[in-house]
């Protein structure tokens, strides 16, 4: 008997030491990360508003955690080559993902076979805030407003062009969206972001486009573009006379595009927490919110379980919306 309770005692012991060495273990593990780098996967090319949105947050996020964080921009198909890669690495914390949320919902409807999916392949981490688009045209369009848009393209019966960032991006999706709401057709001319877009907008070559305000403002202030509505829910102060798509008279556009922060699946919750606080204290700092407001960007935190709601929500809506337009791209 007396064997019995020596050799329990020991085990108990063995037990209890293996558990403090696991806990020690873990509890390293969380005061260690970061140690190195982090690489930040974008879907976009450099220069764009969500680019300069991740830049802004992620030179406030590494002075917090203490490491650099490295830009990958991986733009292409819609942002799908991007949110790819980034659902490919090491759930280690190591890698994380910037997003177009609102882009990517709609492309996970309108692609055949999307390769990933933010839903299935992520864990949200934090909102960042939102960065609106609006429908431009060239100056020597006839149409001052929407009403005057939908009209001058019903008339053209197909016969006009209009620009995009690239082909299944945001840009191309709200005019596919837009032109299916009102019955128009048009040849799509996709270009490597806005910066190649704009040039041809501007030369006449096309005739409208679906932009951020952040990338168009400078051709809108010096009257290179007119601006036709903003395709968010409010107004941008940076454009306080421009109207809604709802104040215009379409309603149910309202496309927020999102910018969010998300990790691999499988990423432990204790990096998940600590880079949910660093992008909650960045969020905090009122100089960064006031310099990236003047680019067009609104910044603001929102929780990692309020980024999962908004995320199926936004999946959901457009969803519905494609299905109704009949959108797809193969």
């Amino acid at each position: 008997m007396k064997r019995f309770i020596e050799s329990t005692y020991l085990l108990n012991l063995l037990f209890l030491l293996v558990c403090q060495s696991i806990f020690a273990s873990s509890l390293a593990a969380e005061l260690d990360w970061p140690k190195k780098p982090i690489q930040l996967i974008l879907s976009f090319p450099p220069g764009g508003s969500t680019d300069m949105m991740a830049r802004s947050v992620a030179s406030s996020i590494e002075t917090i955690l203490g490491q650099p964080i490295v830009i990958e921009n991986k733009p292409g198909a819609g942002g799908m080559i991007g949110l790819s890669a980034a659902a490919k690495a090491p759930p280690d914390g190591y890698t994380i993902h910037v997003s177009a949320m609102t882009n990517q919902a709609i492309s996970q409807a309108v692609f055949a076979n999307p390769p990933a999916d933010l839903r299935k392949d992520f864990v949200p981490v934090a909102l960042l805030g939102t960065l609106p688009h609006l429908v431009e045209v060239n100056p020597k369009i006839p149409a001052n407003n929407l009403k005057e848009l939908i009209a001058y393209i019903r008339s053209k019966n197909g016969d006009f062009n209009f620009a995009s960032q690239g082909n299944g991006t945001l840009s191309h999706l709200e005019a596919e969206v837009f032109l299916a709401r009102i019955g128009g057709t048009g040849t799509h001319i996709p270009y490597k972001g806005s910066s190649f877009a704009l040039p041809d907008l501007i030369a006449g070559n096309t005739v409208m486009m679906f932009d951020s305000v952040s990338a168009s403002l400078p051709y809108i202030k010096s009257g290179k573009l007119r601006p036709i509505a903003i395709a968010a829910s409010q107004r941008t102060p940076l454009l306080p006379d421009v109207p809604t798509f709802a104040q215009s008279g379409l309603t149910d556009f309202d496309v927020e595009n999102y910018g969010a922060l998300y990790v691999p699946k499988g990423t432990p919750q204790f990096i998940i927490d600590k880079l949910e606080n660093a992008v909650r204290q960045a969020l905090s700092n009122k100089e960064l919110i006031n310099r990236v407001e003047g680019q067009g960007i609104h910044l603001y935190f929102e929780s990692a379980a309020r980024l999962l709601e908004i995320t199926q929500l936004e999946h959901e809506k457009w969803k519905k919306v494609v299905k109704s337009t009949n959108i797809k791209i193969d």
